[in-house]
């Protein structure tokens, strides 16, 4: 597994929100089950590819079902014997919970991805980011300064005398 850092400033407010605050739950599968209950959980699932998690919950990397097929059926192997944990793929990126959305979303862009994994410091799993959530944290970011502008923005005037009266 590799980690892509980015250069962005924590500047605006975008750049400054972490990505724990958009995450989705992750659904991973355990590293000691077979190649066989590995696909029929992504099969399950509708989803072509799941992070692997050890039993402490630590991201060990990713397996699709493309290349499970293709290594462990191309090669003659039994799927119902064979350990998923043979078929992991550890070069793929994912980032930290804490690190800001604007350098997740640069580094899945950079890597050409649209969903990582999310980990704490210490490499535990806890959710994935997509760029379909990006773009709605974006959106609702928008709309909501808009409806707050910053403060530089604002004219403070006033045409109308206000009277004090006792």
């Amino acid at each position: 597994m590799e980690q892509m850092k980015s250069n962005l400033s924590r500047g605006a407010s975008f750049e400054a929100r972490t990505v724990k605050d958009i995450i989705e739950p992750a659904k991973s599968i355990f590293n000691k089950v077979s190649v066989k209950a590995a696909l029929e959980e992504m099969q399950a699932r509708a989803t072509n590819s799941s992070p692997v998690i050890d039993q402490r919950g630590e991201l060990l990397g990713t397996v699709s079902k493309n290349q499970m097929n293709r290594k462990v059926g191309g090669f003659g192997h039994d799927p119902t014997t064979e350990p998923v944990e043979a078929q992991i793929e550890k070069d793929n990126p994912y980032c930290f919970e804490d690190q800001a959305v604007a350098e997740a979303e640069q580094m899945m862009l950079s890597a050409k991805v649209g969903e990582v994994p999310v980990v704490t410091r210490e490499k535990l799993l806890v959710g994935t980011i997509n760029m379909a959530a990006i773009a709605q944290e974006k959106k609702r970011r928008k709309r909501l300064e808009r409806l707050n502008p910053a403060p530089e923005s604002l004219t403070i005037g006033c045409s109308i005398p206000l009277l004090y009266h006792q």
